[in-house]
């Protein structure tokens, strides 16, 4: 009976649909956690380097101590005001407030500060209820005529000494703009 026919039951059993083997269960299975701690904790430095170099941006204002009352003469002042619905008026010295866009504060600014010399101080003088936005895009139109008034001054060979102050808006400066 050699040659192992079926049988004699020797020899090796048949695999495929009718093998005796049992098949091993999955009992689980396990992912390998290294990698990803690695990547977790490149990502965390990486942000944390990144916004320790962006810096805010910011406004710098330098606000000195509050001191004795300073006479200046009226002349010399550029007065802002801004009302409560966010209108903006200017006048130079005693001249009566008009009413100005914003666009064109700038370059009433470079025109003024170039007419008296780098002798004009301005003004801004803001009601309690103007939102934020409206004073700081005020600031930046000032801040941005700065930059020609400079150029026009060192072009006639004088060093640039800016003179600005914010004051509140007094009733007397409402009533000389509420009707406009």
């Amino acid at each position: 009976m050699a040659g192992g026919g079926e049988l004699g039951g020797g020899g090796r059993p048949k695999r495929g649909k009718h093998s005796k083997r049992k098949t091993k269960k999955r009992v689980g299975f396990r992912i390998d956690m290294t990698p990803l701690v690695d990547i977790t904790f490149l990502l965390l430095t990486f942000f944390m380097f990144v916004t320790t170099l962006t810096t805010p941006q910011i406004m710098d204002m330098a606000v000195p101590p509050e001191t004795e009352d300073v006479e200046v003469a009226e002349s010399k002042l550029f007065t802002i005001r801004v009302r409560g619905d966010g209108k903006i008026f200017y006048n130079q010295a005693k001249d009566a407030p008009q009413p100005i866009i914003l666009k064109d504060l700038r370059n009433q600014s470079i025109k003024s500060n170039l007419d008296l010399k780098n002798e004009l101080i301005t003004v801004l003088k803001i009601d309690d209820n103007v939102n934020y936005e409206t004073v700081v895009n005020i600031l930046d139109e000032l801040n941005l005529a700065e930059i020609k008034i400079t150029q026009a001054l060192q072009a006639e060979k004088l060093n640039r000494e800016r003179k600005f102050t914010i004051a509140p808006l007094t009733d007397k400066d409402k009533e000389e703009i509420i009707g406009l």
